[in-house]
């Protein structure tokens, strides 16, 4: 039979194992990787409802936002460590009228840069991205609903080319013509790939210019996606229901 010291010997170890292990974790998520899950389609078709993403946190360096409660505890102004965000790079970050909300579009304005839609079609300083069609997408929609649209190939100023979807005739959209946005510094302008199912920055009010200080990481890889509205502790449903092939699938 142990004696009692033994006892409280092996309880301690226990707790700064469970101690160091917790710090090891909190360490990873608030400095390497942090994962996030996609609860809206608002990126479809890049990211849909159900995946689950992993984060790089030292892609734009760190900011009170990349720490646990940044929107409610002020731990230092700035950046350090900093890289911008680049055109086309998708990434997650907290909008000024909600700073304690997560977020996630593509970037498609940097500072300086000018943005307008134009009959549905992003032009980047009088640039014209060009669309090419594809094949149209299929997917579950916020509501449950089965969401069908045009889906194209859209190319960027830089070269850069993903896909977005129209859900409705070029020009119909309720963003599809806009003013131009010039992009003021320190802020970056952040566009969803659901082009008539997103809240961005073409909505001033609503999510608006983001600062440089606001972004959390940018999206690296999908490590699992349960498939429509199934939450990640069903396991009993993933059988039918999982993505598989968007396993370990890169955000491009």
């Amino acid at each position: 039979m142990q004696d009692q010291q033994t006892i409280e010997k092996k309880f301690w170890n226990n707790v700064v194992g469970i101690t160091a292990a917790i710090a090891l974790a909190l360490g990873i998520r608030s400095f390497i990787f942090e994962p996030f899950n996609i609860p809206s389609g608002s990126m479809i078709p890049t990211l849909l409802i159900g995946d689950y993403i992993v984060v790089s946190k030292p892609t734009y360096g760190y900011s009170r936002y990349s720490f646990p409660f940044g929107s409610r505890v002020d731990y230092f102004d700035g950046r350090f460590w900093a890289e911008e965000p680049k055109v086309g790079q998708v990434a997650v970050f907290r909008p000024v009228y909600r700073d304690d909300t997560d977020f996630i579009k593509r970037v498609v304005g940097t500072p300086g840069d000018k943005v307008q839609m134009r009959q549905g079609i992003l032009y980047i300083n009088d640039v014209e991205c060009t669309l090419e069609p594809i094949e149209d997408f299929e997917t579950v929609n916020d509501n449950g609903s089965i969401l069908k649209a045009k889906q194209f190939i859209e190319t960027l100023p830089s070269g850069l080319k993903h896909r977005i979807i129209k859900q409705v005739p070029f020009g119909q959209g309720s963003y599809d013509n806009t003013p131009v946005y010039d992009v003021p510094e320190g802020h970056f302008f952040m566009v969803g790939d659901n082009r008539d199912g997103s809240d961005d920055s073409r909505g001033q009010k609503i999510v608006g210019y983001i600062p440089y200080e606001n972004f959390i990481g940018e999206a690296q890889f999908i490590f699992f996606s349960t498939g429509g509205h199934t939450a990640i502790w069903e396991v009993w449903k993933w059988l039918f229901t999982a993505h598989y092939s968007r396993m370990f699938k890169g955000v491009h």
